[in-house]
């Protein structure tokens, strides 16, 4: 018996080009008489799909993510080091065996936990309501060569590497605020996207804003456990038309939440993912 197509309709956050056609750009921390992005989202009503029991729906090459039931060692996510202690090298050997990767780097993470406060440190990080991509090519390929040495990273890029989020509810199931993923068969690659500057303290980075398509396909898992992940493409290498290259995401509130459900913790752990191809 097929399942009957669950959806929600819920609003979401688009990118907006800034209006005296000004370079975009977000900083990360609060800066003291500046706005924090030279843009203005765009709010839009969008339908989103929920794959429980249709998960084989949607995988890492075709849609840019995919989800498993992988439960982890590590419970508590309390303790920045203890998660890279223990955390890290569980997680970096269940990507290489999800993915069939030959090396996993990973290079940090975010604990979130939603309290209504403003993101105003890394203590209280909350859910991102805005649709956006993580990395642009150049962005991706500066972090193989931030977090690598110039004698490994010249070589690695010239091979196949991903840049992956394992992303995990903790403590509890994340009705609450949960993830949205937009298909990538359905995103335009040449006009859905634009360039937004990230300024950090002590350096740029970049990712990609998302304009609003009437075409996208969304996607949530509803209520996912603490033993339930998902892979997150944020950029592949493997530019050719074969495979998804990256996932558009954001959270959205849920407007079939249960009334009960606690404030959605999670964890996001990112990772350069290479082969030997």
């Amino acid at each position: 018996m097929v399942q009957a197509t669950q959806t929600v309709s819920a609003k979401l956050h688009f990118f907006s080009p800034p209006s005296d056609g000004s370079r975009p750009y977000a900083y990360i921390n609060s800066t003291p008489g500046k706005p924090n992005t030279s843009w203005k989202p765009e709010e839009r009503l969008v339908e989103i799909e929920n794959v429980r029991g249709n998960e084989s729906s949607v995988s890492l090459d075709t849609a840019g993510f995919q989800y498993y039931n992988e439960p982890t060692k590590h419970k508590s996510f309390r303790n920045d080091q203890e998660i890279e202690k223990e955390y890290y090298p569980e997680s970096a050997e269940l990507i290489k065996k999800l993915t069939g990767a030959s090396r996993v780097v990973l290079f940090d993470h975010t604990v979130r936990r939603r309290t209504g406060e403003t993101d105003s440190g890394p203590d209280k990080r909350q859910p991102v309501p805005r649709v956006h991509v993580d990395q642009t090519t150049e962005s991706a390929r500066a972090r193989v060569r931030r977090h690598l040495p110039e004698s490994e990273s010249a070589e690695l890029l010239k091979h196949r590497f991903q840049i992956i989020n394992l992303w995990r509810p903790i403590s509890h199931p994340a009705y609450d605020w949960p993830l949205a993923l937009c298909d990538f068969r359905s995103v335009d690659k040449e006009k859905d996207l634009a360039p937004v500057t990230l300024i950090y303290p002590d350096r740029e980075g970049e990712t990609l804003g998302v304009k609003y398509n009437p075409g996208y396909r969304f996607k949530y898992l509803k209520g996912m456990t603490p033993d339930e992940l998902v892979l997150i493409k944020c950029y592949d290498s493997k530019e050719d038309g074969s495979v998804s290259v990256f996932t558009p995401h954001t959270a959205f509130e849920d407007p079939s939440t249960p009334p009960d459900a606690l404030p959605r913790e999670s964890i996001e752990l990112r990772a350069l993912v290479f082969y030997d191809d």
